[in-house]
């Protein structure tokens, strides 16, 4: 029985030849991830432990990113506990204000992950990084405490599912409406505990920036992780960002996969996902009736790169944000943000009455910089629309790619850019 591209990589990091679905291993892992949120439960786990050293400085990142710049006391006290621990164990790659970005941006920046890594985050959008080839995934603090140590984790090898991607996408279909379309026809549980691999020949159609997004938000199906094979497009990307080697693997012809879809590019239209599951995804031909909304927030691990911000600027240029409406702009990383200053995108941004933040995840899980009040509507690039997930609890959060948070931006309802006549 043949290997998913995910199976030979967790065989590889595990000293094996084979695995199956089901079999339990211990891997060895690549990198080691941690937030200002999660980084202090894995720092506390770690203190209880009689090993008291990290197994490799330069495979362990820290990246402030949900609460930075700190918005209270507590978000101070966590950044200061990962602080402390990265001075104390001379953390190699320890990012703060000043360096910090989003982490699922930040990390394949910074070229911490390559083709064939193993690599474990105490976030569940940790399975981004599967758009280069890597095995990523989101685990619990306390597993992140135990990598930190051992460099080792324990892992159920996954069945997978196969998406074969066929045609191209129209000008205003990203990643974003592919992955939204997936979950909305497999559910929020489709993909549970499986390896969500994506082949075909419509993926040479889709920039790096696309397949990050896609990646990103398999565990909004339910996903063990994402992953794509590695092409020219992805080769070229590791070598503009890092210096370390990489592997590629490739699927076995007689792989077995729990399902198989094919997904027509050409066929897709922007989709935005509607409250308050990621699944519930309609058209915007579906969307028959006038959905205002009162903020459009562009930004998050999912839909913060340059690629997302130009594509947001091309609709705002000229153009004002509607009257009453709140438009909020995050560069993922401050690579990004300078990019984004030096081609007049912030300019855009600011002439179009939008306001541009810092890098942060802030307003995705309801942190800081845009709290929704009770009754009213944001749509958003993020991904997760959950009850509460951005404020109040009777609040409601629309997912879409940038194009759509754009042009709802303008409108003041949830639109395409082709009602502005784009």
């Amino acid at each position: 029985m043949g290997m998913t591209m995910t199976q030979k990589i967790l065989a590889a990091h595990a000293g094996l030849d084979h695995v199956e679905a089901g079999q339990l291993i211990e891997a060895n892992l690549d990198l080691v991830l941690g937030n200002d949120i999660t980084s202090p439960v894995a720092i506390h786990e770690m203190d209880k432990m009689t090993a008291k050293k990290v197994f490799d400085r330069d495979k362990i990142a820290l990246v402030m990113d949900h609460f930075v710049p700190n918005k209270d006391i507590k978000s101070a006290e966590h950044c200061k506990c990962v602080r402390e621990f990265a001075c104390r164990h001379e953390i190699t790659n320890f990012f703060d204000v000043g360096e910090m970005g989003i982490e699922h941006a930040l990390v394949p920046e910074k070229g911490l992950a390559v083709a064939g890594d193993a690599i474990i985050g105490a976030d569940s959008h940790t399975c981004t990084y599967g758009a280069l080839g890597a095995f990523s995934t989101g685990v619990g603090s306390t597993d992140m405490a135990a990598g930190m140590v051992t460099g080792k984790a324990w892992f159920k090898v996954p069945s997978a599912i196969r998406f074969r991607l066929v045609g191209k996408p129209g000008k205003w279909v990203s990643g974003k409406d592919v992955i939204l379309h997936i979950i909305g026809k497999i559910g929020v549980d489709g993909a549970l505990y499986k390896s969500m691999e994506f082949v075909g020949e419509g993926i040479s159609n889709l920039s790096m920036d696309d397949r990050f997004t896609i990646a990103n938000m398999a565990i909004e199906a339910g996903g063990k992780n994402g992953i794509f094979p590695v092409d020219d497009r992805a080769i070229a990307y590791m070598k503009e960002h890092s210096v370390r080697p990489w592997k590629t693997y490739e699927a076995d012809p007689d792989a077995v996969y729990d399902e198989e879809y094919t997904i027509d590019l050409s066929a897709l239209e922007p989709t935005v996902s509607f409250p308050h599951l990621p699944e519930n995804t309609k058209t915007i031909s579906e969307i028959t009736q006038d959905v205002p909304v009162d903020q459009a927030v562009i930004g998050s691990c999912t839909n913060g790169r340059i690629s997302d911000l130009r594509i947001a600027a091309e609709i705002l240029k000229g153009r004002k944000v509607k009257k009453g409406l709140r438009c909020i702009v995050i560069p993922a990383t401050q690579a990004i943000y300078l990019e984004a200053m030096e081609e007049g995108l912030l300019k855009t941004f600011i002439e179009a009455g939008a306001v541009v933040s810092t890098p942060t995840c802030g307003p995705c899980l309801g942190g800081y910089m845009g709290i929704l009040a009770e009754n009213e509507r944001c749509i958003s690039t993020t991904n997760r629309n959950f009850v509460g997930r951005m404020g109040h609890v009777k609040s409601e959060v629309y997912l879409a790619s940038p194009a759509v948070a754009a042009a709802s931006a303008v409108t003041g309802k949830i639109s395409a850019p082709d009602e502005l006549g784009l």
